[in-house]
């Protein structure tokens, strides 16, 4: 059980470094208006991913008996996050956004979670993720319910607490969240992801 649990969290730690639309959402969000309306956005985005995770693992449990079905979702599995590792080494350095001198309009909070929901919900890439780790779930047949359970809410858990921790300290660190530093987080995430995949294509053509 806590193994389960233990694995979940540092997946969740992997995918909270990934740099991309809902860093910067978080946190311009946050500068700009404040830790209680980017918490909300916060939770706008763990929510949609509880969503995304009920649809990836039921969809995949449901074909789970099908024949070859195993092997092909590794394969599978192993290639979506192939190519996360490769798009992120190939990904070019972002431009940290700005208000541009615009007086910044006060925001409503209850906007926040749709916002984050929708910005979250919008990105393919999010859904092709949820798939892998689906897919690696359906490969671990060992487990029970409660350990499959452990692993998500410890991805889930883990990504919600670090983007309330990103908001929180956003005006502090601003100045160092610099475009190269990001080059070389989104680099380093890249290869232990294609670490991942080349490891699930292993254990899949080997199994």
């Amino acid at each position: 059980m806590i193994q389960a649990l233990l694995e979940g969290i540092s997946m969740g730690l992997l995918l909270s470094v990934i740099v991309g639309p809902v860093f910067f959402t978080l946190i311009t969000n946050s500068m700009e208006y404040g830790f209680r309306y980017a918490s909300m956005l916060a939770f706008g985005i763990f929510c949609s991913d509880t969503l995304y995770v009920i649809l990836t693992y039921f969809g995949v449990s449901f074909l789970a008996n099908s024949p070859y079905f195993q092997l092909i979702l590794g394969y599978v599995g192993g290639l979506i996050l192939l190519g996360f590792g490769i798009s992120s080494l190939l990904k070019k350095r972002m431009i940290r956004p700005n208000s541009g001198g615009l007086p910044i309009l006060k925001a409503k909070k209850r906007t926040a979670f749709a916002k984050g929901f929708s910005i979250n919900g919008i990105n393919p890439f999010v859904m092709l993720f949820w798939i892998s780790i689906a897919s690696l779930v359906s490969l671990k047949t060992d487990w029970k319910s409660f350990q499959v359970f452990n692993y998500y809410s410890g991805i889930l858990l883990t990504v919600f607490v670090i983007d309330l921790g990103k908001a929180f300290i956003a005006k502090q660190l601003s100045h160092l969240v610099t475009p190269r530093l990001m080059g070389i987080l989104n680099k380093l995430v890249g290869l232990i992801i294609i670490f991942f995949g080349l490891k699930m294509l292993w254990n899949t053509h080997f199994s």
